[in-house]
């Protein structure tokens, strides 16, 4: 049973933030290293990160630093990540 279903939804609705969110699965990163691996805009990085901290998804480990902010998935993004995949693995 999806324990997050509008969280869910949420991440599904954009490819750009289930990226993320797969990309930080393992370790924390920082923005630019999150633009390399997904080969996405840093435009689009920082809509998603924004979107992504305002649903409590991931957090700033460093947020009083100006550059190199990184950003790790918290114990709700980790849940909705394994939603996603059970979902996505089922078709």
């Amino acid at each position: 049973m999806v324990e997050y279903p509008s969280l869910v939804s949420f991440v599904m609705r954009a490819k750009n933030r289930l990226q993320i969110l797969s990309a930080l699965e393992k370790e924390a990163k920082y923005s630019g290293l999150l633009a390399k691996e997904t080969r996405l805009y840093k435009s689009h990085i920082s809509r998603a990160i924004k979107e992504l901290e305002s649903k409590e998804l991931i957090v700033c480990k460093n947020p009083l630093d100006r550059s190199y902010k990184f950003y790790s998935l918290t114990s709700k993004g980790k849940k909705v990540l394994d939603e996603v995949k059970k979902i996505t693995f089922k078709r």
